[in-house]
């Protein structure tokens, strides 16, 4: 079993990134995220490099992931691919792609896992649609190999939670959080809702009631079969 991104994950744009992009990371992981994806691909590769390893620096210390976009994972292990290509997928340790219906689903071979958007609205790309809503996106992790991360206009509470009911195993969010005054705040409360919404009911014991044990955002695998579903039965 591989270990692929899941829970809140965040994907980086350090030109809306409020008060620079390594304290909004910084702040999203000590909110509880455990997973980035760092694009800011019309950086020179010297330049984004350089990034890439001060956000692994920030991610090392609660034994989080970055994710590169693109083919070059820039002294990493880990990438995310666009959904024109390349095609067959690089040989890397973790590969996931950007999908949007389910054609693009199909084409997938090796990869470990995909995005599909846009799920909502989204103002990062106005415009960039038709959003797919909660029930296209049920409809599209139904028919994936892989598990997905919802992506596109996931900004709030109950919007993580209808993702994550949907088959998700994540959802990916960049606007919220690069926008965010307080990036620890708003990463701290996707990632409760998210928590809650995988966390199974309470059970009963002989000395009561008790709560299970809470999973961690981090801790989805696969085999390259569809992802389980999310809520347990009581």
């Amino acid at each position: 079993m591989r270990t692929v991104p899941s829970g809140v994950v965040v994907l980086t744009d350090r030109l809306v990134a409020r008060g620079g992009l390594e304290r909004v990371v910084a702040g999203a992981v000590a909110g509880g995220v455990r997973w980035v994806v760092l694009r800011e691909k019309d950086l020179p590769r010297v330049e984004r490099a350089a990034l890439a390893v001060a956000l692994r620096a920030i991610l090392a210390d609660v034994g989080g992931t970055l994710v590169v976009a693109g083919p070059d994972p820039l002294g990493g292990d880990a990438v995310h691919l666009p959904a024109a290509g390349p095609y067959p997928p690089p040989t890397h340790r973790l590969v996931g792609r950007s999908c949007h219906d389910e054609t693009e689903l199909n084409r997938l071979t090796t990869e470990h896992y995909a995005t599909v958007s846009p799920i909502h609205p989204t103002k990062t790309k106005p415009g960039y649609g038709p959003p797919l809503d909660i029930a296209g996106l049920g409809s599209l992790v139904r028919a994936s190999p892989v598990p997905l991360l919802a992506l596109g206009g996931v900004e709030t509470p109950d919007q993580v939670t209808a993702c994550v009911q949907a088959g998700a195993v994540g959802v990916a969010v960049l606007g919220a959080l690069m926008r965010a005054k307080d990036p620890t705040e708003t990463a701290a409360i996707l990632a409760s809702a998210y928590v809650e919404a995988v966390t199974p009911e309470l059970t009963q014991t002989r000395r009561g009631v008790t709560k299970v044990s809470t999973p961690q955002p981090s801790t989805a695998t696969t085999d390259n079969q569809p992802p389980t579903a999310t809520k347990e039965e009581k």
